[in-house]
C-alpha cells in the first residue's frame, strides 16, 4: 500500500475537495494537470518526462525554445516548449528548475505572473555557483530566500532533496516508493503536489510549514535520502 504522509490542513483540504464532488460511484478521474516547467536541464527534463508519462501536460522552457526540440521529443506527444513566460502562462502548476543564482533575476522577470501560481521549488544553493545569493540562504535559509524571491506563489518545496539521476531510476521502482519530502504553508498547494508526487512514481512526506523545507535542504542532514515514507517520515520527525 502506497504511504501518503500528509499534515493535517493538508489533509483536510484533499478531503474536502473530494466531497464536493459527489458520491464516489459518481466521481470521475481528475483532468490532467497543465505544468510549466521554467528551465529545461537535468531536474526539468527528468520530472516532465515523469508527469508527461502519467498522462499531464507539460511546457518544457528556455529564452530558446527552438533549442529543445530533442528534449520535447523525447518526453513524448504530452510535451511541448515555449519561452518561460509562455510556460508561466501554461501551467496550472509551474515547476521552478533552474540554478539558483537565477532567482533574483526570475523574480524580476516573472514575479507578477507566479503570484498565486502553485509554485514547486526544486531549487538548491551552492556556494562555487550561486554567489551573493548563496550567501542570503546562509544566513536566512533557504525557505526565507525563496519565499522572497517568488513572493506571493503558492510555494511547495519538493524535488530539491536528490539528484536527479535519483528520481530517474527510482521512479514507480518495485516495492515501498521511494519518498520525496516537501514543505509548504498553502493546504491546497500541498494537496495539488502531493497528487503530482504522486504521480511521478513517488510517495509524498508532507514535513509541515515552508520554514521547515530547511530540513532537507542541501547540506542539512535531512538532504539526499532514499528512503520510503516511514523511514523518511522518523528521519525529519514527521508524525504520522
Amino acid at each position: 500500500m502506497r504511504s501518503e504522509i500528509m499534515s493535517r490542513r493538508a489533509a483536510l483540504a484533499l478531503a474536502a475537495s473530494l466531497a464536493l464532488s459527489g458520491p464516489a460511484w459518481a466521481q470521475t478521474a481528475p483532468p490532467p494537470a497543465r505544468i510549466g516547467i521554467v528551465g529545461a536541464g537535468n531536474i526539468g527534463g527528468t520530472l516532465g518526462g515523469l508527469w508527461a508519462k502519467a498522462g499531464h501536460e507539460v511546457m518544457v522552457s528556455s529564452r530558446h525554445p527552438e533549442e529543445l526540440k530533442g528534449l520535447v521529443e523525447s518526453l513524448g506527444p504530452k510535451a511541448r516548449a515555449g519561452t518561460p513566460a509562455e510556460a508561466i502562462a501554461f501551467g496550472d502548476v509551474v515547476l521552478i528548475a533552474v540554478p539558483y543564482k537565477a532567482y533574483p533575476q526570475l523574480s524580476a522577470d516573472h514575479g507578477a505572473a507566479l503570484q498565486g501560481k502553485t509554485v514547486i521549488d526544486a531549487g538548491n544553493a551552492t556556494e562555487a555557483r550561486d554567489g551573493a545569493v548563496y550567501a542570503e540562504v546562509k544566513e536566512s535559509g533557504i525557505a526565507a530566500v525563496s519565499a522572497k524571491y517568488l513572493r506571493g506563489a503558492r510555494i511547495v518545496r519538493a524535488f530539491n532533496a536528490a539528484n536527479y539521476k535519483v528520481f530517474a531510476k527510482n521512479s514507480n521502482r518495485d516495492g515501498a516508493r521511494m519518498a520525496i519530502p516537501m514543505a509548504g504553508d498553502d493546504a491546497e498547494a500541498l494537496a495539488t503536489v502531493s497528487k503530482l508526487v504522486t504521480d511521478a512514481g513517488f510517495d509524498p512526506v508532507i514535513v509541515g510549514p515552508l520554514a521547515k523545507a530547511d530540513g532537507f535542504a542541501m547540506g542539512s542532514p535531512g538532504f539526499g535520502h532514499d528512503l520510503t515514507a516511514p523511514e523518511l517520515s522518523t528521519r525529519l520527525g514527521v508524525t504520522r
